[in-house]
């Protein structure tokens, strides 16, 4: 059957969880405070970049299934879900902010309180939020509001950028937080389109659905963290991470994914998540020292890699102009939340260096942050001219098999320094460039075996 959604919050969770949630018939209208953002929104345009999200949009849009507004209160009548898809950015403390989750809260329970309504509302938080969040959701409404017929499930997302329409029309699981068997239900019914090739449902209570998102996020960070660090010990031995991570992955125990070393993860949820979860085991007396270990070599692993720059051409880089590619925190996004570039850049920066930038979709993002701190290419070759080197940061596609004969003429010398791994190391060789990458012995070719003097 069809549902009445109500989605709070049109960022990236929001925007595609309303779009899915409209694909498949039901009603749905998205809020956000922001007007901007609406009106184009209602226009069919997409303010992040997400592959088919678009089309979708606009399929839905003409289909009239899905509506745009900045009004919650007009919303909330008519709907018998309630998605909060709103930010909880990370606090000084690490500790993820609620404020935007709560006000919505209060927001709910005054209008269901003016209005005396009491039909049955399921609140679902889709934000990633702290363990006991659902009851302070619940205990919020019913505290302006304690007549309200309200049921607040955790019901977290696992969608990766760049592939989040198809993780959720295609989700290998659905966790559900919820002690109501009505609610339960309907959950079930909500996601059964979308799990009919047997992919599982698993219903449980609100405080381990929470932990599951923060557990599985952490867990996968440090799958990143633990091959940066074997990386390290394979630089320093020279041996190849490459050749170690296929032989690791093969290992069903462990798995392929995540095994690849570079600069680190970024984007708007393992960082923030990974303190989250730390700061919430604080608090309850029980540290989490693999947890803290990960994101601690998350933080160096940057450090090791512009050292190789530094080892390069030295610590002052004052006078020096170095290309960088790709800025987003991964590939098929414009998204430059915690950007293992721009810590990158920062850190070029400030030794004195200046910077040419090109990525093909996080350019007007970054200008954002940067002004005119560095330039912009406008095109991925037009960023190499009379640069000192190549820095790669993030592994867009178009950046795999590039004109190197172009590359060489472009840059004052052929010098790679890699952070994705994205090119291999006989490549390097056949084409002769100096290349720097990350866990596997540097490329020298015998022309260019000088000494690495910091001044030509």
């Amino acid at each position: 059957m069809a549902y009445k959604i109500a989605v709070v919050g049109t960022g990236y969770v929001g925007l595609v969880t309303g779009v899915c949630f409209a694909e498949i018939g039901n009603e749905v209208v998205c809020v956000d405070v922001d007007e901007e953002k609406v009106a184009k929104l209602q226009q069919g345009i997409v303010p992040i970049y997400e592959p088919g999200l678009d089309v979708l949009l606009e399929r839905n849009l003409r289909e009239q299934r899905i509506q745009f507004t900045t009004q919650l209160e007009s919303v909330l009548p008519w709907a018998e879900i309630i998605m909060l898809c709103l930010p909880t950015p990370p606090d000084e403390d690490g500790s993820a902010d609620l404020s935007y989750v709560l006000q919505v809260a209060r927001q709910i329970g005054t209008f269901l309180k003016a209005n005396q309504i009491r039909d049955h509302k399921i609140v679902v938080n889709k934000s990633t939020v702290p363990v006991g969040t659902a009851f302070k959701v619940r205990d919020t409404i019913l505290g302006i509001y304690p007549e309200a017929n309200v049921t607040v499930v955790s019901n977290p997302e696992f969608l990766r950028e760049g592939f989040a329409v198809e993780d959720f029309m295609k989700p290998d699981r659905v966790v559900v937080g919820t002690s109501n068997p009505a609610a339960a239900e309907v959950m079930r019914q909500l996601y059964k389109p979308f799990t009919r090739s047997g992919n599982p449902i698993f219903v449980m209570d609100e405080l381990s659905a929470e932990i599951t998102k923060y557990a599985a996020n952490a867990f996968l960070a440090t799958k990143i963290s633990f091959m940066n660090d074997i990386a390290a010990f394979c630089e320093k031995v020279g041996a190849n991470v490459d050749l170690v991570r296929l032989a690791l992955g093969a290992d069903p125990r462990i798995g392929k994914r995540f095994l690849f070393p570079g600069l680190g993860y970024g984007g708007s949820c393992f960082p923030k998540d990974l303190k989250a979860i730390l700061r919430s085991a604080a608090e309850v007396g029980v540290p989490l020292q693999i947890i803290e270990a990960a994101e601690n070599v998350n933080q160096l692993q940057i450090e090791r890699f512009v050292s190789k720059i530094f080892e390069r051409f030295g610590e002052n880089l004052h006078g020096r102009l170095f290309a960088l590619w790709g800025l987003a925190f991964k590939p098929n996004t414009d998204d430059v939340r915690e950007a293992p570039a721009f810590k990158v850049i920062d850190r070029l920066l400030a030794a004195g260096a200046q910077l040419r930038v090109y990525d093909p979709e996080a350019m007007e993002n970054t200008r954002k942050r940067y002004q005119d701190r560095i330039e912009y290419g406008t095109t991925m070759y037009q960023t190499l001219d009379n640069a000192d080197a190549l820095i790669i940061a993030t592994e867009w596609n178009e950046f795999r098999f590039p004109d190197f004969a172009e590359i060489r003429h472009r840059l004052k010398a052929p010098i790679i320094f890699d952070g994705r791994n994205v090119f291999d190391l006989d490549t390097m060789r056949q084409q002769q460039f100096e290349y720097y990458s990350v866990g596997r012995p540097p490329v020298v070719p015998v022309t260019n075996s000088r000494q690495f003097a910091a001044n030509p």
